[in-house]
């Protein structure tokens, strides 16, 4: 298989017109799984399953039986559940550690016959911005081997990049589906919180943490949302209301729209000059077309970064508070009481960047500081979210930069690790304010690095920001 599918449909018509069958297509995928191992995108390539259950997916075909997902060959990351499959979130804590269940995402893309192929590496525990933090090493930009894919989800981004496989699940909790699309030139969608289904999902911040689709295609990510969107009885979080037929209602949305974009983007100095001149060409483009684009401020962007990490850091110190080397996971070897079990265990399990956001969360919910900084985050989240959607209830959409800059380099350590967290200031407004968010690929740089573009809309507007979305990527 040479052939890189942009979309399912494509994929249906070639299995229809018998160019390929699903076996085909995933021995193709596991071709290029092998031939591209050195990006490192893969931690477990699930090859004999894959081959066996593409077999099975044909003889549905021919039967007329099959799913909605049939040759749609999907790789999921590494902190989703799979029954019977090994899921570690690229943690060593986890390390060997086999899924009991599946997730509900996992059981609702398997029953519409699609093919999954793998699990993908990402930052320790999605914690990170470049896909360094991995217990299993650095996942490597197909675009530019020395250059990081972004993260959290950069192992899913890449292996769709690089064509092994066709379409890859992630996690977006300040943006880890849509910075890692960004920077490996994908479509990559943040649906509204609440959408779709947690369970299964190894937690990070669970007022944050959102499944999302890493697709080439806005159809594709259209169908995979529809899939796995809706009400759970094991996630109460969710939205008690029905799925819309997200990709049979999808068509390019030509109508005059009212767009804002956030001033400071073009203004900072911490934006890239060719992120900026890719803004203003879309940003002329759409007024060309006939749509109002009007610059607004947001005098809240200082804040979004802080406040973001502080819940975050929170949730994270206690929805990690529970691997702690007795219920499971790593033991170190070193232990001889319960608190040398507690204390080396999670010494030993838990990255550097982990360890940091947990010491972070456990101090600012701590007694004498949980009102100065984790109350006070609270407010200023509400704050954060009532101008998001003062903004949206005036404009149709907000258009700004997915990130500040195009891919930077492997090891480009900072002295100072805010710096890094510096890298969500344009991903954390649509998670702070619990917004649907898509970053679409615009075009490369000079570098050859590929820039993407970020459309925010009303909460459980995925319809009209998918319409867009289609009609923008075709501008």
């Amino acid at each position: 298989m040479t052939t890189l599918y942009s979309s399912l449909d494509e994929i249906k018509r070639d299995l229809q017109s018998n160019r390929v069958t699903v076996e085909g297509l995933v021995k193709g995928y596991l071709a290029r799984a092998k031939e591209y191992k050195h990006l490192n995108a893969y931690n477990e390539v699930f090859e004999q399953e894959a081959l066996s259950r593409s077999k099975e997916i044909d003889a549905k075909i021919k039967a007329g039986t099959a799913g909605r997902l049939a040759g749609m060959v999907i790789a999921l990351k590494d902190n989703i559940c799979y029954k019977d499959h090994k899921v570690s979130a690229s943690s060593k804590i986890l390390d060997g550690f086999t899924s009991i269940y599946s997730s509900t995402i996992v059981e609702r893309l398997l029953a519409e016959d699609a093919i999954i192929i793998g699990r993908c590496s990402c930052d320790e525990f999605a914690m990170g911005g470049g896909n360094e933090n991995s217990y299993y090493g650095p996942v490597k930009n197909y675009a530019d081997a020395t250059r990081v894919p972004g993260g959290s989800s950069g192992g899913s981004a890449v292996a769709v990049q690089a064509g092994m496989c066709h379409a890859a699940i992630g996690t977006d909790t300040g943006g880890s589906v849509r910075q890692p699309a960004s920077f490996c030139g994908l479509v990559g969608l943040k649906p509204t919180y609440g959408s779709i289904s947690r369970h299964g999902i190894i937690a990070y911040a669970s007022s944050f943490d959102q499944v999302g689709p890493l697709t080439r295609s806005v159809e594709d990510a259209a169908l995979l949302l529809e899939i796995m969107g809706g009400a759970d009885e094991y996630d109460s979080t969710l939205a008690q209301k029905p799925v819309p037929q997200y990709e049979k209602q999808l068509k390019s949305d030509t109508s005059k729209k009212k767009v804002a974009y956030i001033q400071e983007a073009l203004s900072s100095p911490g934006v890239d000059d060719e992120v900026k001149t890719t803004l203003v060409k879309y940003i002329d483009k759409l007024r060309e077309e006939g749509h109002t684009v009007k610059p607004v401020a947001f005098e809240f962007l200082d804040y979004i970064v802080p406040t973001y990490y502080i819940l975050a850091m929170a949730e994270a110190s206690s929805n990690l508070a529970r691997y702690d080397g007795v219920h499971y996971g790593y033991r170190s070897p070193e232990a001889v009481d319960l608190l040398t079990t507690y204390k080396r265990s999670r010494s030993e399990g838990f990255g550097t960047e982990v360890k940091r956001r947990i010491m972070l969360g456990t101090f600012v919910l701590s007694a004498g500081y949980y009102d100065a900084y984790y109350a006070k985050a609270q407010k200023v989240r509400r704050l954060i979210k009532e101008k998001t959607d003062a903004l949206l209830q005036e404009y149709d959409f907000i258009l700004i930069p997915t990130a500040p800059e195009p891919a930077f380099p492997i090891g480009r350590k900072e002295k100072d690790p805010t710096v890094m967290y510096l890298y969500d200031i344009f991903t954390v407004q649509a998670s702070l304010a619990g917004v649907p968010a898509i970053s679409l690929p615009v075009g490369d740089t000079s570098k050859g690095l590929p820039i993407g573009l970020q459309l925010l809309t009303k909460r459980f507007a995925e319809q009209d920001l998918l319409n867009f979305a289609k009609y923008f990527v075709e501008l």
